[in-house]
């Protein structure tokens, strides 16, 4: 049986959201700078429950597409996030290159 897995942006409490299933599994909370044209991810948590299940990169994944879609900058203050750009450099282009020495990114 395939699990549903969707990432949303819970604007209302300024984090995106992982569900499964229905299921509130993990989020990643985040400030908005330059009148929300640069989004600061500041903390990611992966509910106990669901821990080891990849939840954590998907939920990585979702923003990131997220962002890209809507012409929108990164800020990864969470070691998550300025980690999975780093082993992921396909996606250092939404760091604005004046901030990617702050974050220890290459580029």
């Amino acid at each position: 049986m395939t699990e549903a897995i969707t990432v949303t942006d819970a604007t209302d409490a300024s984090r995106f959201e992982i569900h499964v299933d229905g299921a509130l599994a993990g989020f990643a909370e985040y400030r908005l700078r330059d009148q929300g044209r640069t989004v600061a991810v500041t903390h990611t948590e992966i509910d106990d429950a669901y821990a080891g299940r990849g939840l954590a990169k998907q939920l990585a994944v979702g923003v990131l597409e997220d962002l890209r879609a809507g012409g929108r900058a990164l800020l990864p203050y969470c070691p998550f996030f300025s980690g999975y750009v780093r082993k992921h450099p396909e996606h250092l282009d939404l760091v604005p290159a004046e901030r990617r020495a702050e974050f220890d990114l290459e580029g």
